[in-house]
């Protein structure tokens, strides 16, 4: 049985909580490894360590930090594979799909070189008569990263890659469910160059989750995962005077307007709908079909099901996955059944293939779906997609602004007055214009709208950036010493 322990001062450090979870292999049902889960007193030893490397770390020159960060982008891009087979392993996503993972994190990576230039300031000479201002950009310490198990590699790399080129040391604390690509990129940083203690990883549940929220020398907290757990990471980091973001919970529409290509749409459905077996929190879980394009679109949709080929994710051929646990499959299952009692057609049922090893569910639709049901109402984070009909473009962008998530929305259409319209009008922070995931490129920032978010800032690119430093300004003088007087007044600067 392989042990799972923590990352602290730059080596591999064994529990000491005596409590330890299981890590199972999706795809098989059988459990492959044992993780350590830190206690509070585990948290506060990292946090220390943290916070003597973030001493040295801050004084590195923005040269040596990049420097830093140009290797460990060239490491990961050569070994990718190696830690998409990871995510593979212990997540259950299929091989193709873990290694778009990686390479979205690297993009990160690579934005996150160009910290010189990131971290330049402003500067106003003669502000006032021999007076000069200007601002920088300073680290915050120690900062924390707490993330989902959907991507255990690319959130993970959303955060820390600004942080630490910012001169910040970060601390990780991973899923428990799927906790070893943290590790393979804790070595990773440390072949790279980065001082031991710059990145730390602690595993655990929620006793570690809250020791981070609570602990005087952690300054601030990014995090994702569901709207319910969003809400008390802001709400508790921030009585504890952290700074804080929380990604929560999404229900992402996509509208299709009549004039839609039909096959490009229904093709942009089931991708966005039931890749990664729809723990994405970017995925398509509403299809709001406008008009006379409904009945056409739900049957084009379901003639593309049979095609999905559902197994283990390391096995070529293979399109859809498991899910991450047998308790989250009967959960999805259990969503499929209310939406069938409370009155959705169910055009194809996934609930078909869960006896077989592992924990599998089949691509699911549901037709003529509710805006009551909670098939609509809930983020179910499974391959469930819905079908919601309406007659017009209005209603169908009502729908998505009444909806009290607004992450990522989409609208397929050929008429580019209409697309304009929708991304004027339409309440979420992530918008597509015939591109069903709109996830941004990393030299923009990643975050949603409403109960999607909690905090000030997206993440990653320039708020990244922002999130994990603050702004000083510097007035300075250098006057002729023959020139210097009291003055007890209001400064001038005119």
């Amino acid at each position: 049985m392989i042990h799972i322990a923590h990352w602290i001062g730059g080596a591999e450090r064994a529990g000491e909580s005596g409590r330890a979870g299981p890590v199972f292999n999706p795809a098989t049902g059988e459990q492959i490894a044992q993780v350590d889960l830190a206690s509070a007193a585990e948290v506060a030893v990292a946090v220390a360590s943290a916070k003597e490397a973030a001493k040295a770390w801050r004084e590195a020159s923005l040269s040596r930090r990049s420097a830093v960060l140009f290797t460990f982008r060239e490491l990961l891009a050569a070994r990718a594979g190696e830690l998409a087979a990871i995510i593979t392993r212990e997540h259950g996503k299929v091989l193709a799909d873990a290694a778009g993972e990686v390479a979205r994190g690297l993009e990160n990576v690579e934005f996150a070189t160009g910290v010189p230039h990131l971290m330049k300031g402003g500067f106003s000479e003669q502000a006032a008569t021999g007076v000069d201002v200007y601002s920088i950009r300073q680290p915050l310490g120690v900062v924390a990263g707490i993330t989902p198990f959907n991507f255990p590699a690319m959130v993970p790399l959303w955060m820390c890659a600004t942080a630490i080129a910012s001169g910040n040391a970060f601390v990780l604390k991973p899923s428990e469910k799927d906790p070893s690509a943290a590790n393979w990129l804790a070595a990773l940083w440390a072949e790279a160059g980065l001082p031991a203690g710059v990145f730390t990883v602690v595993h655990g549940d929620k006793e570690a989750v809250d020791a981070l929220l609570t602990h005087p020398d952690v300054a601030a907290v990014s995090f994702v995962g569901s709207t319910p757990i969003a809400k008390y990471i802001y709400e508790t980091g921030t009585a504890h005077g952290k700074r804080v973001q929380a990604l929560g919970g999404a229900k992402n529409h996509m509208i299709v307007l009549p004039d839609a290509e039909l096959d490009a749409a229904a093709d942009a459905a089931i991708s966005a709908g039931f890749g990664a077996a729809g723990e994405r929190c970017m995925a398509i879980s509403v299809v709001v079909a406008v008009g006379e394009i409904a009945d056409p679109l739900v049957e084009a949709i379901a003639a593309r099901l049979s095609r999905i080929k559902i197994g283990d994710g390391a096995e070529k051929g293979v399109d859809m996955g498991p899910l991450i646990s047998a308790q989250h499959r009967d959960k999805v299952a259990g969503y499929i059944a209310a939406g069938a009692d409370a009155g959705a057609k169910v055009i194809a049922d996934g609930r078909d293939i869960t006896d077989r090893p592992g924990f599998f569910l089949g691509a699911t639709l549901l037709d003529e779906v509710t805006r009551e049901m909670t098939v609509y109402t809930d983020e179910i984070f499974g391959p469930v997609l819905s079908v919601v009909r309406v007659n017009t473009y209005a209603e169908a962008v009502e729908l998505v602004n009444d909806n009290e998530y607004g992450n990522g929305t989409a609208i397929f259409t050929r008429d580019g007055g209409a697309a304009r319209q929708f991304q004027f009008e339409v309440n979420a922070g992530m918008v597509g214009v015939n591109v069903p995931i709109p996830v941004p490129v990393a030299y923009y920032s990643f975050g949603g709208w409403k109960a999607s978010l909690f905090g000030d800032t997206h993440m990653y690119g320039p708020d990244g950036i922002h999130f994990f430093t603050r702004s000083k300004v510097v007035t300075s003088r250098w006057p002729d010493p023959g020139t210097s007087s009291i003055d007890l007044g209001f400064p001038q600067t005119r």
